[in-house]
């Protein structure tokens, strides 16, 4: 199901849908696989505050006859997050880094990550069950657009803005306080054009030679972030603490 068809069901459908990890033999078919050729394994994933997918990787881990280590990574983020966490390590592993240099690349990444989105409702994400401490924004709503957070895994509140402007405003400036930037991603369940725009808005804060990436939330994430929402995914240049 591609995601603007899943969209208009989300929208229009009296259904939620649900969502639900890979499970445990899955990831097993794809280590042993991969591992029959491999010096190592680097399994780069979703929080584990949020889904189940990181005990079903660990898990596996564990039990697959791979013929080469596994090390399972636990992003604390979802989305392109986890995306651009699992890029840096790639840059190490193409250049000929060693199974520790890639480890230690995905650990550093996951120290500079971030994640932040402005949703049109919090109602997907609570139906959801996954809206962690951004409950405390349930109740005072009416007209606004909450700001949402990744931090430690969990989903907190980054604010609050009565606008889409104001909300989209807003996160340009949460890029502008983790500038400068070495990798960044304009997320959107449903508004490209605005995504366009964030993403003109967002370059100045890369570090020269660099652009940002656009992409559509896939169905997983959109289940609970829900229609007209606009993220940024990031690594900052600086070092995390």
């Amino acid at each position: 199901l591609m995601p603007d068809a899943f969209y208009d069901k989300l929208i229009n459908g009296d259904i939620l849908p649900t969502t639900s990890q890979p499970s445990v033999g899955e990831f097993i078919d794809v280590y042993e696989r991969l591992g029959s050729d491999a010096d190592g394994i680097v399994s780069v994933h979703i929080s584990e505050k949020l889904s189940g997918t990181m005990n079903s990787a660990r898990l596996a881990s564990q039990q697959a006859n791979a013929d080469c280590p596994i090390e399972v990574v636990d992003t604390f983020q979802v989305s392109m997050g986890v995306g651009i966490c699992a890029m840096e390590a790639a840059e190490v592993a193409n250049s000929g880094g060693d199974m520790n240099q890639v480890i230690l690349a995905a650990r550093n990444a996951v120290t500079r990550s971030q994640c932040f989105f402005m949703l049109e409702t919090l109602e997907f994400l609570q139906k959801g069950g996954r809206i962690g401490k951004a409950q405390a924004l349930i109740g005072n709503l009416l007209k606004i657009r909450p700001m949402l957070m990744l931090q430690e895994g969990e989903v907190h509140p980054l604010g609050r803005e009565r606008t889409r402007r104001k909300g989209i405003a807003k996160l340009v400036d949460t890029v502008a306080e983790l500038a400068p930037i070495s990798g960044l991603a304009v997320m959107y369940s449903t508004g490209p054009d605005e995504a366009q725009t964030l993403a003109q808005n967002v370059s100045k804060f890369m570090i020269e030679g660099r652009e940002p990436m656009m992409l559509q939330i896939g169905p997983v994430i959109g289940t609970y972030a829900g229609p007209d929402t606009l993220g940024i995914a990031l690594i900052s240049a600086k070092s995390g603490g």
